[in-house]
């Protein structure tokens, strides 16, 4: 189960006996998987400052879990041949989340614990806005490449009616440059091949005999080229669809087929180059050491395809593109910040919860899935003293808490906040 119980209850003698007393009582049923969340001492401040910035980091949390969940889709997005390789590529300094969460120690460095909260909490929204603000622009780039390849896609599917046909035709199949003569496309339904061969010549005058060929098909039909004179083009139309032969309005200009063509593929590169990196210098220098090695061995050097598919693999193996790489660093960014975030939400309420000096435990729960009505059930009796309305109240789901504006479900009488870990959900 990827879902996290953060909770805190003081750290008072007393509480310390509760506290193991619920670990008892949920490692012995398997109820939970639970660990210490360590906390550093955190400058206090003011009750007015605490109030405030806990309604701020409430609005944070939310919008930072935002954050990643968005990255973590992107990167499944970006990685749409490798989906099932997704979850792995979702890494917080370096390691898994769970390992992350259940070892968290406070990054003293990016986040000193001698400014003021509200100080903290300003480094972490402004680190995750930016973050946000970032990714809006490299999504932007990368869904036009991909609209753009998406738009031309198109067109290489479809009847022959409508797709393109720049990867069909050839300039020998056209008579070309002629001040007299024009070859015309015409799309034949599979049942009338018979009628085309037997009748196309006599469609209009001056079609040249023995003129077509069939250059493509497909499942409705075939594409038929056929040559006649200019002045009788339009008569040939005409009495082509009466004979249900649709005439394809394609001319033939070598520079604009190859433009498509190459728009397609640096399209394609363009789209490909955000998951893999191309840097043909030292790659192309690895794949001669290894081909040297091979050709010591075996005496037979590689081909021209052994080597593309070499630097094919080297770039898998050793590279990642640019947008994948932003990605999953600022996700970890964005993930290490917003644990962070949890962990002031959990030492503010605390402060106000159970008041100063100072002086609670935090821990973290891995419910088992089958069991968490019944560790919430567990939860509520081990701390019902810290809370005997709050307790009463979740007992008796109909009674009201006076003065209490959250939810009777998010209220409990120990400090609690969830975390998901389900990203890709």
């Amino acid at each position: 189960m990827s879902e996290f119980w953060l909770i805190s209850a003081p750290g008072d003698k007393a509480n310390l006996q509760a506290w193991e007393r619920m670990n008892t009582v949920t490692s012995k049923s398997n109820l939970s998987s639970n660990s210490k969340f360590h906390i550093p001492d955190l400058k206090v401040g003011t009750l007015d400052a605490l109030v405030g910035l806990s309604d701020e980091l409430g609005k944070l949390d939310s919008f930072a879990e935002s954050i990643i969940k968005k990255i973590s889709q992107y990167i499944g997005e970006v990685m749409e041949d490798s989906k099932d390789k997704v979850q792995e590529n979702l890494l917080a300094n370096g390691v898994d989340l769970i390992s992350y969460l259940t070892r968290f120690e406070w990054d003293m460095a990016k986040y000193p614990i001698k400014q003021p909260l509200k100080n903290i909490s300003e480094a972490l929204a402004k680190q995750v806005t930016q973050i946000e603000t970032d990714l809006k622009a490299r999504s932007a780039a990368y869904n036009n490449i991909k609209g753009n390849l998406q738009s031309l896609e198109k067109k290489t599917v479809g009847n022959l009616l409508t797709r393109t046909l720049a990867d069909i035709v050839h300039k020998e199949d056209f008579v070309l440059n002629s001040e007299y003569l024009i070859t015309l496309l015409v799309v034949v339904p599979k049942s009338s091949y018979i009628q085309w061969q037997k009748t196309y010549e006599s469609l209009s005058d001056m079609v040249v005999p023995r003129s077509t060929k069939m250059i493509a098909e497909d499942a409705e039909g075939g594409l038929f080229t056929v040559t006649l004179f200019r002045k009788v083009m339009d008569d040939f139309k005409a009495k082509a669809r009466e004979n249900r032969f649709m005439v394809r309005e394609f001319y033939f200009d070598e520079k604009e087929l190859k433009c498509e063509k190459e728009e397609l593929m640096k399209l394609a590169s363009d789209k490909k180059q955000q998951y893999f990196l191309i840097n043909w210098e030292p790659l192309t220098g690895c794949l001669r050491i290894i081909s040297a090695a091979h050709d010591g061995f075996s005496g037979v050097s590689y081909g021209a395809a052994s080597h593309s598919e070499g630097i094919t693999i080297l770039l898998y193996l050793f590279s990642q593109g640019p947008l994948l790489r932003w990605l999953k660093v600022n996700f970890s960014e964005a993930f290490v910040a917003w644990i962070h975030v949890k962990a002031l939400r959990v030492f503010v309420e605390s402060v106000l919860r159970y008041g100063l000096p100072v002086n609670f435990q935090a821990m973290l729960l891995q419910p088992n899935r089958k069991s968490v009505k019944r560790l919430r059930d567990v939860l509520n009796v081990v701390f019902k003293h810290l809370d005997e309305v709050a307790a009463a109240s979740i007992m008796d789901p109909g009674m009201d808490i006076p003065g209490l504006q959250l939810s009777n479900q998010e209220y409990y009488p120990y400090v609690y906040f969830k975390i998901d870990l389900s990203l890709l959900d």
